[in-house]
């Protein structure tokens, strides 16, 4: 799998403003691949929002998939789920979503990452990178050291590397060995700017 070099996470709270108008804004600023992230919602009120955005998404000939929530992804027909360590086993998602839909899933370790290569999945991510606010519960940060070790030991599996990752640090991160760098808050805030932001980084 080919993954842009700057990976959006849409985020209701980091943002202020909803997954189908974050999902406008960084169409307009040039995203191709964007991942709707949503911790809080209902599950009905996140079902309408993915519709939503999968709508527009769709309607740019842009991909779009969900995170952690398999059955959304499925019943709203999102391009895939990115899943954590704790979700559904990609095997499972693989037999729900099909052969071509794209599965991502979180590691954050080498050894977790070397597991992860195993599975049926298109690509993986490596994190938290830096220390972060957007999720309460998460690991210990791997620093870019982390990305390096696990780069080494996956060889060319697409990798993408998440937490904590700004306008300021993103290139590093990108020169330590990662093929992507996923952005929330580090993008997605202030709303206004996020054309703007997301435009800024993919140019350089």
């Amino acid at each position: 799998m080919l993954l842009p070099k700057i990976y959006p996470i849409t985020d209701v709270n980091a943002a202020g403003i909803s997954h189908a108008e974050q999902v406008k804004k960084l169409i307009s600023g040039g995203a191709e691949f964007i991942q709707l992230r949503e911790k809080e919602a209902s599950s009905d009120v996140f079902f309408k929002s993915a519709e939503e955005a999968v709508g527009i998404a769709r309607a740019n000939s842009k991909r779009l998939i969900i995170n952690d929530r398999v059955d959304i992804a499925a019943y709203v027909k999102a391009d895939g789920v990115h899943l954590g360590q704790h979700d559904l086993p990609p095997s499972e998602a693989r037999k729900i979503l099909g052969k071509d839909a794209i599965i991502g899933f979180s590691t954050h370790s080498k050894e977790q990452a070397l597991k992860a290569i195993k599975l049926p999945v298109d690509y993986i991510a490596i994190g938290p990178v830096f220390e972060t606010k957007t999720k309460s519960d998460t690991e210990k940060a791997v620093g870019l050291e982390g990305i390096a070790k696990v780069r080494n030991a996956v060889g060319d599996f697409p990798l993408v590397a998440i937490g904590g990752i700004t306008f300021d640090n993103f290139r590093e991160v990108l020169r330590a060995g990662t093929d992507s760098v996923a952005l929330i808050s580090g993008l997605l805030s202030p709303p206004d700017s996020i054309e703007k932001n997301f435009r800024k980084m993919r140019q350089s």
